[in-house]
C-alpha cells in the first residue's frame, strides 16, 4: 500500500473490498476510521506496526483489556490487507491484550418490571398522538417474541399477518429470513395497535407496520429514547454491566424467561434450547447456550440441575 496514501484513504479502500465480498462491516468500519483518524495524526506516512496498534487500541474510553483486544481484532484484517502492497506492514498478535469475547450480562427485566414499563407508556407524550400506542406495543412485541429492535421496526403492513398469527422477519441480522409463530395476545395487541395508527394516520407516506404521527416509520433512536425516559421516570437503576437501560435487553429478558421455563418443565433442554434459538434467529446455538453460563439465574438452576444429576449418579 502506497505510503503516499493517507490512513484513511487505505481503510476506505479495504472496506469497498470487503462490501464487495459481501460483509457489511458497520462496527467494524467505525473503528477504523478512528484508527485512520489516530494513526492520520501521529503516523500520517509511516507502516502499520504493532506499536501503532497498541497505542490506538489503548485510546479507548473503555479502559479495559478485552475492549483493546477486540480493537485488536478488528485491526488485524485491515493489517493482512495493508501487507499485500506493504511488506513493513506488522499484523498484530491476536492474544495481544487476551481474550476479545468477553460477553457482559445485560439487565433481565422482572414480570413485574415489564408490566410496569408498559404501563408507563400510556403517559408518553403527546398523549393523544401515536406514540403511546406505538412504545406500547413495540416493547411489548419485543417482550413477546424476543425480537431485535431492528426486526421489529423493519415490518411492514404485508409481513404481519393477524390472521395466521405470524410475523415474517425480512431483514433479520446476516440477511436471513424466518417466521415468527405469535400468541393470541400478541396478535390481538398487534390488531388492536392497527385499528388505532390506522385512525391517527389514515394516510402514511411508508408501508412500516409501526409510525409516527407524521406517517414516517419509528426509529430506533426514539424508541432507545423513549426507554431510558421512562426508566429515568420509575427511578430503576440497571442490573448487569451495562450503565443505562437497552431495548436489546428486553430480548434478553424474553430468552432467559424462556429458558427459565424450560428449566422448571424438566424438558429435553438440549432440543428445547434448539428450537428457540431458531426462534429468536440465533445463527449459532451456542449463542443460546450463553445465557446458561452468563445469567445468574440460569447459572444456579443449571448447577442445581448438575448437583440432582451427580446425587442420582453416586447412588
Amino acid at each position: 500500500m502506497s505510503a503516499r496514501l493517507s490512513w484513511m484513504a487505505r481503510v476506505e479502500a479495504y472496506l469497498a473490498y470487503r462490501r464487495r465480498n459481501g460483509f457489511e462491516l458497520t462496527i467494524d468500519a467505525t473503528q477504523l476510521q478512528s484508527f485512520a483518524r489516530f494513526a492520520d495524526e501521529v503516523s500520517p506516512e509511516g507502516h502499520l506496526t504493532v506499536p501503532l496498534a497498541v497505542a490506538w487500541a489503548q485510546t479507548s474510553q473503555l479502559k479495559a483489556s478485552f475492549t483493546w483486544a477486540r480493537r485488536i481484532g478488528i485491526l488485524r484484517g485491515f493489517a493482512r490487507f495493508c501487507q499485500r502492497e506493504d511488506p513493513a506492514t506488522e499484523v498484530p498478535p491476536r492474544s495481544l491484550f487476551g481474550s476479545a469475547h468477553r460477553r457482559l450480562i445485560p439487565h433481565i427485566y422482572t414480570e413485574a418490571e415489564l408490566c410496569t414499563l408498559l404501563e408507563a407508556t400510556h403517559g408518553l407524550a403527546p398523549t393523544e398522538g401515536l406514540r403511546p400506542a406505538t412504545c406500547h406495543c413495540v416493547f411489548g412485541l419485543l417482550a413477546a417474541t424476543g425480537l431485535r429492535i431492528a426486526e421489529a421496526l423493519t415490518l411492514t403492513a404485508a409481513d404481519v399477518d393477524m390472521d395466521s398469527g405470524v410475523l415474517h422477519i425480512r431483514e433479520a441480522k446476516f440477511h436471513q429470513q424466518r417466521l415468527v409463530p405469535l400468541h393470541p395476545s400478541v396478535t390481538d395487541s398487534l390488531r388492536a395497535y392497527a385499528r388505532q395508527r390506522d385512525r391517527l394516520v389514515p394516510r402514511p407516506c411508508c408501508d412500516k407496520f409501526f409510525l409516527r404521527d407524521d406517517g414516517s416509520g419509528v426509529n430506533q433512536p426514539s424508541m432507545l429514547y423513549a426507554l431510558q425516559r421512562l426508566c429515568q421516570q420509575l427511578d430503576w437503576q440497571t442490573r448487569g454491566d451495562y450503565q443505562r437501560h437497552r431495548l436489546h435487553d428486553i430480548r434478553h429478558t424474553f430468552i432467559v424467561r424462556s429458558m427459565l421455563r424450560l428449566y422448571e418443565e424438566g424438558v429435553d433442554i438440549d432440543r428445547a434450547i434448539l428450537a428457540l434459538s431458531t426462534y429468536v434467529g440465533h445463527a449459532k446455538v451456542s449463542d443460546t447456550y450463553w445465557y446458561v453460563t452468563g445469567i445468574p439465574e440460569l447459572m444456579a438452576i443449571a448447577a442445581e440441575r448438575f448437583h440432582l444429576y451427580t446425587q442420582g449418579e453416586a447412588s
